[in-house]
């Protein structure tokens, strides 16, 4: 049931468009929130007097077939599939480069591992959010809506002011791990409504208040909050009241023949009742790449310009890059605001709003945050003091707070409880020595275009903003000087996005569902992240700047020294987790291979690789400790896509699943060999991506003492077993060499389920529990000193994930792989026919069953996931028993409780960041096995 301060949240959010009779007691005014479908027909946005008729909609409607899709139709025939299908081929065969540009900006930078060089690797702490706008970053860069080239080397994102905020709003704010109650949290309003896999259509949505965001009142509130209150979450301050807020639309749209040519709209609508004004403010710069090495590299360059005739005048910020060559950003003026009606009509008469250029360099301000000297007169921060009077620095002391331009040192926040006791003392950051805060040359490596709309009328009131990414001159591209036809192009692009999903839904789905899907789908391509991180140049620290505390090599990953990325990786939350994370992109690549296999196909390769993978088979599991296990779902992945895109295309990829699982032997063995302590086949792994599941912290020695013999990562290696045999089979249909190692992984799993219950001398030591009928992580003092954890979670229920039905044709197809199952099955039946299926006995059409689980162990947990007073719930598997709601289980160790009980919400517990719950929670990723086994 949701708890009291989460209905309220839904009910803020969702009351405003509900058709239920009016309730007539007192309450909070509704909050009128409405997330448009992301395949709606948009209302034209309103256009300035001078476009021509001469747009593709036009000469469509005159009776010529203009479209993309109809030339494309005509050109391919029967073989047209699509104008999105077509480009993803043309992407495969490098005929062109579609993917070059996509949502690769991190949505956070700031507080990642990669960025922090302090002596005792608190991230949180050491690039704290007030840094960001003043802090050159070293390995990436994050904002709103944000789109980069594949290498990162020229970014774009939306930054936006309300005339309230002390600073631009340029990126998402959220509260870190240390300020709150349940570790870091983004507090923003955000919705990736829709993208192709070329990206060659996207759509966000942000949420901006017109009041001044409450930046300190959610530090303060979340750090007064324990663990046992909910977060104090954006709704529940006051921001949204009146629905004083701007809805921001960003959509990006490729052209037709040309993937470097990117169409850019900002859309925004007034919901609040009165007037307001909105400054729009799209940056576009280089990532400080400079700053590091001792010999410079060639320094790009952005330059400003007015382009085209009198009538047409474009203000164009053109980027120039050793290695990407000359790109243009072409700001169009815009219409003046219109009020909310269908039309959008604009008055002739009004003037058009011409944005300002504005020109700084993608530097550190060291004066404002450490009282040194700067590199250049203008600094990373200077849009902020040129737009934004009070975010200047004064000419006399100021009073210490949460965007001081007092010093601050490297490491300390000035949020909150992490506010120095003693104010450190220094200057404050002396006025630039020029006229202003930005070049008057139109110069330098960071640039925006500055829009001011005044009045914006209240209600719906609409202000748009047009810009268009590429390399071609005005004279060259009709689009910049007819906003129809750039309309149209956007709305084109967006159509190809409806055929493609359309396409996609197969079978009777409802509207609702293909909407969901679509909108699900979008978001995973908007979490594609470029990722870079050089472990050498990483720990070392960079010859021009000043060496890192020498302690700081043994905080973290010293010995992935061989890791080498720059990558686009699929991130599970580009804020709260701006980092790969093993599993997750397993478990990412399901979904992505129904829109792009090959995009998929490359996250599941690219974590195999030797910059990677440790020499050792190790694969790495996230940045906060490279070293940590994540559950070996990789092979199930892999085996997956391939089968899916084999159903969707026909082809069969085998050099992709022959290389993937060559290095899957790698790995494989790394595990045999490290998290078997004993060579028992019982293995360990320590959390294995469940957080916070058992009373202890699993990936550190238990308090006490003892091994921990762990039934969830010894299933963990029986399915991994069963995935390694079924590719293995399939890889034998064209290399008889797999055959015998598809033996090797039978007999493996069938040690592995012998293992559930081993020997231990005279001793039986087993991970089921025959009373309770269920499998249960176990600590082992001594051979004959066992003791069982009863805690029913996932745990036990993950034994159900290892089963593989062998078809009676794959047998007959291998006469080798079946006589060694045969020969193991009469000869070895004190392993076979004990702890799981009975493989003797033939299924429908005498298929065979290798299942960790046998039948009666089987029936037993089945009767408790499928018990809604346990396990099932109305939306999946709880991942802790509900019984231990009212029977948690815990002990006392050395004077501390350790304890678990059912929590279906946030976690109480700081273990592992205090930002995931597998204690009762519905998780993704086990439901998704549950779900998808074949």
């Amino acid at each position: 049931m949701a708890s009291d301060a989460l209905r309220k949240v839904q009910n803020k959010l969702f009351r405003g468009g509900t058709t239920e009779p009016e309730v007539t007691h007192d309450r909070e005014p509704a909050l009128t929130i409405d997330i448009p479908k992301s395949s709606s027909t948009p209302a034209p946005p309103p256009k300035l007097a001078r476009s021509s008729d001469s747009s593709p909609r036009y000469l469509a409607e005159a009776g010529e077939p203009q479209t993309h899709r109809q030339q494309l139709a005509q050109k391919l025939g029967g073989e047209y599939q699509g104008a999105e299908k077509y480009r993803l081929l043309q992407d495969d065969k490098r005929e062109k480069h579609w993917k070059r540009w996509g949502p690769y900006l991190s949505d956070r930078q700031w507080a990642t591992v990669r960025e922090d060089y302090s002596a005792n690797g608190d991230a949180w702490s050491h690039f704290p959010h007030e840094h960001a706008r003043s802090r050159a970053y070293r390995w990436g860069e994050d904002g709103i809506a944000g789109i980069s080239d594949n290498h990162q080397r020229l970014c774009f994102a939306l930054s936006l002011w309300n005339g309230e905020d002390p600073i631009l709003k340029e990126r998402l704010f959220g509260v870190t791990g240390h300020q709150g109650n349940h570790g870091e949290d983004v507090k923003e309003l955000y919705y990736y409504l829709d993208s192709t896999p070329t990206h060659s259509y996207m759509k966000f949505l942000y949420k901006y208040p017109q009041r001044r965001y409450p930046y300190e009142e959610l530090v303060e509130e979340n750090q007064r909050r324990d663990r046992e209150v909910a977060e104090y979450e954006i709704l529940d301050t006051d921001a949204f009241d009146d629905d004083r807020y701007w809805d921001v639309y960003v959509e990006y749209a490729k052209d037709v023949d040309e993937p470097d040519n990117i169409y850019v709209r900002i859309t925004t609508y007034n919901r609040g009742p009165d007037p307001a004004t909105l400054h729009i403010v799209p940056q576009f710069w280089f990532p400080n790449t400079w700053s590091w090495p001792i010999e410079k590299p060639p320094m790009p360059s952005l330059t400003g310009s007015i382009r085209g005739a009198d009538d047409n005048r474009i203000g164009c910020i053109t980027a120039r890059h050793s290695t990407l060559g000359k790109t243009h950003l072409y700001c169009l003026p815009s219409p003046p605001p219109v009020g909310p009606s269908n039309s959008f009509e604009v008055d002739a008469n009004l003037p058009a709003v011409e944005p300002k250029l504005l020109f700084t360099e993608n530097n550190t301000n060291f004066s404002r945050l450490y009282g040194g000297t700067n590199e250049t007169p203008y600094v990373k921060d200077a849009f902020h003091d040129h737009i934004i009077p009070a975010h200047r620095p004064p000419t006399s002391d100021c009073q210490e707070g949460m965007f001081s331009p007092r010093i601050r040192s490297r490491t300390a926040s000035s949020f909150g409880k992490e506010r120095p006791d003693v104010p450190e003392l220094g200057p404050c950051t002396p006025f630039p020595p020029t006229a202003g805060f930005v070049n008057p040359e139109m110069k330098g490596t960071k640039s925006a275009a500055h829009y001011i709309f005044e009045d914006v009328p209240g209600r719906g009131g609409c202000a748009v903003v047009r810009l268009k990414i590429t390399p071609l001159r005005v004279g060259k591209d009709q689009s910049l000087v007819d906003e129809a036809m750039f309309d149209d192009a956007i709305e084109e692009r967006r159509q190809e996005a409806d055929e493609f999903y359309a396409a996609l839904a197969m079978g009777p789905i409802s509207e609702d569902l293909k909407q969901i899907m679509r909108q699900a789908l979008g978001g995973m391509l908007w979490t594609k992240q470029y990722y870079r991180f050089i472990q050498k140049e990483w720990i070392e620290g960079d010859p021009s700047q000043p060496k890192p505390p020498p302690e700081r090599k043994w905080i973290r990953n010293k010995e992935w020294r061989h890791m080498h990325i720059e990558d686009i990786l699929s991130m599970p939350d580009k804020w709260e987790y701006p980092f790969f994370a093993a599993w997750d992109t397993a478990f990412h690549c399901i979904p992505l291979a129904l829109v792009d296999p090959k995009f998929a196909k490359s996250q599941l390769d690219v974590l195999t690789r030797e910059w990677y993978m440790k020499p050792d088979g190790q694969i790495p599991a996230y940045e906060w400790n490279f070293s940590d296990v994540n559950p070996p779902v990789h092979a199930w992945a892999t085996f997956r896509v391939f089968k899916i895109e084999r159903k969707l295309t026909g082809k069969e990829d085998l050099a992709f699943l022959e290389r993937v699982f060559q290095k899957l032997l790698l790995n494989f063995t790394w595990w045999v060999n490290r998290k078997d302590q004993d060579g028992k086949n019982v293995f360990e792994g320590g959390f294995l991506g469940l957080d916070n599941i058992g009373a202890f912290n699993r990936s550190e020695p238990l308090p006490t003492g003892g091994c921990l013999r762990q039934a969830d990562g010894t299933a963990w290696m029986a399915f991994y077993c069963l995935n390694m045999l079924s590719m293995a089979l399939e890889l034998a249909k064209h290399n008889s060499v797999y055959e015998d190692i598809a033996s090797k992984f039978f007999e493996h799993f069938i040690f592995i389920a012998d293992a559930m219950t081993y020997r231990e001398g005279d001793d039986e030591i087993s991970l089921w529990n025959d009373r309770d009928g269920m499998y249960y992580d176990a600590i082992e003092f001594s051979p004959s000193n066992v003791m069982q954890l009863p805690i029913r979670s996932l745990v036990g229920l993950i034994p159900l994930y290892a089963t593989l039905v062998l078809e009676p044709q794959v047998l007959n197809r291998f006469p080798g792989f079946k006589k060694r199952v045969e020969w193991f099955l009469d000869n070895r039946p004190d392993v076979s026919a004990r702890n799981m299926a009975n493989m003797k006995v033939g299924g429908k059409e005498q298929r065979r069953l290798l299942a960790l689980a046998s039948k009666e162990r089987l029936e037993r947990i089945l009767e408790k996931m499928l018990d809604e007073d346990e396990f099932l719930s109305e939306y999946g598997i709880r991942s802790l028993s509900k019984k231990h709601k009212d029977h948690p289980w815990g002990m006392d160790v050395n004077g501390q409780r350790y304890e678990v009980g059912y929590w279906p919400g946030d976690s109480k517990s700081g273990m592992f960041g205090g930002n995931s719950n597998w204690r009762g929670p519905i998780c993704e990723e086990p439901l998704a096995l549950t779900l998808t086994r074949d």
